[in-house]
C-alpha cells in the first residue's frame, strides 16, 4: 500500500495484483470494518466461526486472511466424521503465494464440509463470509467460543 497526499485529502493505493485501486483513506477505514462482521467469532490465526443455535459451528477464513493470502487455488478439507480439538491444524488453504494451515477454533466433530470448494477454491477470496465456508463443527463445548475474539478485538489484533 502506499499513501499519499492529493488535494489535501489523504490517499491510499492498494496493488491487488490485478489492478491498482485508489481510495481515501476513510474509505479504506470503511471498508475495514465491513469486511470483518460482528455476528462471527475470530481466531487470532484468522479464522472466523457462525455459532448456529443448533451447536453446530460453521468456519472459514477472514477476508483479512484470504487477501494475505492472495488468489486462493486449493483447499484441502478434512473429513467428514473427524475429530478435532480446537487448535488442532484439520486444513490447509494453497494460494499463488503459499500455503497456509487452518486451525480448528473449536472442539468437536466435522459433520460437513464445503466440496464446492474443490472446483472452485477462489470462492474463498470472493466470498469468505458466505459461499466460501470451509467446514462445520458440532461442537463439544460452546463455552470454547468465549476464547475466540470479538468482530472488534479482531481488527485490533489485525492492525
Amino acid at each position: 500500500m502506499k499513501q499519499c497526499h492529493f488535494d489535501g485529502l489523504e490517499i491510499e493505493t492498494i496493488m491487488t495484483g490485478k489492478a491498482g485501486l485508489t481510495r481515501t483513506v476513510g474509505e479504506i477505514e470503511e471498508l475495514h470494518v465491513s469486511e470483518t462482521p460482528e455476528d462471527l467469532y475470530y481466531a487470532s490465526s484468522h479464522e472466523w466461526v457462525k455459532a448456529g443455535e443448533d451447536g453446530i459451528a460453521t468456519v472459514g477464513i477472514s477476508d483479512f486472511a484470504q487477501s494475505e493470502l492472495g488468489d486462493v487455488v486449493f483447499v484441502d478439507l478434512p473429513e467428514v466424521n473427524t475429530e478435532v480439538s480446537a487448535r488442532d491444524e484439520i486444513s490447509v488453504v494453497e494460494s499463488v503465494k503459499t500455503a497456509s494451515d487452518i486451525y480448528a477454533p473449536v472442539s468437536g466433530e466435522v459433520v460437513a464440509v464445503n466440496s464446492q470448494l474443490d472446483d472452485a477454491p477462489e470462492t474463498i477470496n470472493s466470498s469468505p463470509y458466505d459461499d466460501g465456508w470451509m467446514f462445520k463443527i458440532r461442537m463439544k463445548n460452546e463455552e470454547e467460543l468465549k476464547e475466540l475474539l470479538s468482530a472488534e478485538e479482531y481488527r485490533e489484533s489485525c492492525d
